[in-house]
C-alpha cells in the first residue's frame, strides 16, 4: 500500500482543500465572499464546487436576494467526516 493511498483524491486541488477550509469554520459561506477568499475566478470556483457538490461534500443553495441572484455553499456532514479524515491523514504522514 502506498503511502498517500489514505488522501482523498476529490481534495488534491488547492480550491477544493481551501473550499472545504473555509467551510469546516462557517455555516454558510456565499460565492463572491468564497472567490474573493481563495482569489479564483467565476469559472474555476464554479467547477470545483460542482466537483465536491457532486460527490456531496458540499451543499449549494441558490437563492435571489431581491432581483440578485445568489449562491451560498455549506459543508455536508459527510464532507466534514471525509475532510477530517483526509486531515487527519495528512497529519499521520508527517509523524512518520
Amino acid at each position: 500500500m502506498s503511502i498517500i493511498s489514505g488522501l482523498n483524491k476529490e481534495f488534491e486541488s488547492r480550491v477544493r482543500l481551501g473550499m472545504m477550509s473555509v467551510l469546516m469554520v462557517n455555516e454558510w459561506v456565499d460565492f463572491t465572499e468564497m472567490k474573493n477568499l481563495l482569489q479564483v475566478t467565476d469559472g474555476n470556483l464554479a467547477s470545483h464546487s460542482a466537483a465536491l457538490e457532486k460527490n456531496q461534500y458540499i451543499e449549494v443553495k441558490k437563492e435571489f436576494v431581491g432581483k440578485k441572484p445568489r449562491t451560498s455553499y455549506k459543508i455536508s456532514e459527510l464532507g466534514k467526516r471525509a475532510f477530517q479524515e483526509h486531515l487527519n491523514f495528512l497529519e499521520k504522514m508527517m509523524r512518520q
